[in-house]
């Protein structure tokens, strides 16, 4: 058996991993989109790094675009297996890989319109909506906890591993000359106590894991004060300097989490009479699946349920998916807050809030996740000045805060807690992915001092053989 890693190899996005049998069959975990400007102006994902034809299976650790968003280019370029992944997992790559077309649909049709002013050649967008809706016809949903066979060599389980709706650890027993090899990639790694959905569990022992090292070097803020905290932003920006508070924030995930806490401080009758936009259509229909998938509740919102039928709605708050209303956000003067995507703020309407507020330091733009190196979410966490939107180089005047306690991925002490399931001694090969490569030395080393052994970080391309 040999392990192929053609994505998310000392780097945060792109998640391919691709597993070949000694008589060919070949099985991919995960098929994402590399993302950034960098990524895009280099054309990494016009190469998947292997004949798409010759893949068996594919199987999706969750929904995120870095870890499902090529899989409709897969398929365009000749896949024709299924994908394996969790229910919610599916339902919510109904919307997501639809959506991402859509994106790449019209960034191509932007980029056309100038190309064709200069007398250059058209280009085409990596995949369509309608080789999206054909991609999403090979997708098969399972169950959480319970092993499937695929076929004689291969079993598959998905159990919980928190992070986003649906998001489920992919344990594998592979049988090949003889033996079992029982494999696991966690995917992303959620938080200890996250506010809306269940604990990562225990998997199967591993005789080989693979798995995420984003904050290997780094420790969250303490989850149990973030509503005050996130009260104090809010308070001191629509209040007391009467301004807006901008919040980029993922579709899926990070804005359904920022949404209840603002729900439950409107229920406890601290919030401020202020609106509050939900500014996505994308963020509107992922809201939606996720108050139609409550087995994936934690007891906390499962008993809030019972005071507040709907976590994710209150007075005040609208969700807006026409863009007429999303222009006249821009214009008010109103102190509000708007939650809007995309989180590393590279695409979406996001852009366009940020070039109406961002030169005002009336307001403030809070920063919720991870923004990847290259990222103009980067560059404000890191503080620069000035950016350039839209071919217009603006000032930052706005109050700039980080809340990293709403990140999805747990920080090093949360994903070593989630590996103590595991006897180290069993573990053959253990393999880092989805980090920047100083970051995952340092948790090289911490996993180290907790008994694994053999720790590899992989780099692209590279591969490993497994007797």
């Amino acid at each position: 058996m040999r392990i192929e890693f053609k994505g998310a190899a000392r780097t945060v996005t792109g998640s391919k991993h691709l597993i070949t049998l000694y008589n060919g069959k070949k099985i991919l975990l995960d098929c994402g989109l590399f993302q950034g400007r960098a990524a895009a102006e280099h054309n990494d994902n016009k190469t998947l790094g292997f004949d798409a034809s010759s893949v068996d299976y594919c199987i999706l650790s969750h929904a995120h675009i870095d870890h499902s968003g090529a899989i409709p280019y897969l398929v365009k370029e000749g896949f024709k297996g299924k994908v394996f992944c969790t229910h919610a997992t599916k339902d919510l790559c109904d919307i997501m890989l639809v959506d991402s077309a859509h994106i790449q649909e019209s960034d191509v049709a932007y980029t056309n319109r100038r190309r064709e002013q200069k007398g250059l050649s058209l280009i085409e967008p990596l995949y369509t909506i309608e080789d999206a809706k054909k991609a999403l016809e090979h997708f098969k949903g399972v169950e959480y906890e319970k092993w499937i066979k695929i076929d004689d060599e291969l079993e598959l389980c998905f159990t919980i591993v928190g992070h986003i709706l649906g998001a489920g650890a992919v344990n594998l027993k592979i049988k090949e000359n003889g033996k079992t090899h029982k494999l696991c990639y966690t995917g992303d790694i959620g938080r200890q106590n996250h506010k809306i959905i269940k604990n990562p569990r225990p998997f199967p022992q591993a005789d080989y894991i693979i798995t995420e090292s984003t904050y290997g070097d780094r420790l969250h803020e303490d989850l149990s004060h973030s509503e005050d905290k996130l009260y104090g932003v809010v308070n001191e920006t629509c209040v007391v300097k009467k301004g807006k508070l901008i919040i980029p924030a993922f579709s899926l995930g990070r804005t359904q989490e920022i949404v209840h806490a603002l729900d439950r401080l409107e229920t406890a009758g601290r919030l401020p009479r202020i609106n509050v936009y939900v500014d996505s259509p994308l963020s509107t229909n992922a809201t939606e699946i996720m108050r139609a998938h409550p087995e994936c509740y934690n007891e906390r919102v499962l008993e809030y349920m019972k005071i507040d039928s709907d976590p994710f709605g209150f007075n005040r708050l609208k969700y807006i998916r026409d863009v007429n209303e999303s222009k006249l956000l821009n214009a008010s003067k109103e102190p509000c807050i708007i939650i809007s995507a995309s989180g590393m703020m590279e695409a979406g309407r996001i852009i366009h809030h940020l070039r109406n507020n961002i030169g005002n330091k009336k307001n403030t733009i809070l920063i919720v996740g991870y923004c990847s190196p290259y990222t103009l979410g980067h560059r404000i966490a890191r503080g620069d000045k000035k950016i350039k939107l839209f071919g217009e180089e603006i000032e930052v005047k706005a109050d700039i805060q980080i809340m990293d306690e709403y990140s999805a991925h747990g920080d090093y002490n949360e994903m070593i807690e989630y590996l103590k399931c595991q006897d180290p001694k069993k573990v053959k090969e253990l393999y880092l992915v989805h980090g920047q490569f100083e970051t995952q030395v340092k948790y090289r080393e911490r996993l180290e001092n907790v008994g694994f052994e053999r720790v590899r970080i992989p780099s692209l391309n590279s591969e490993y053989l497994i007797d």
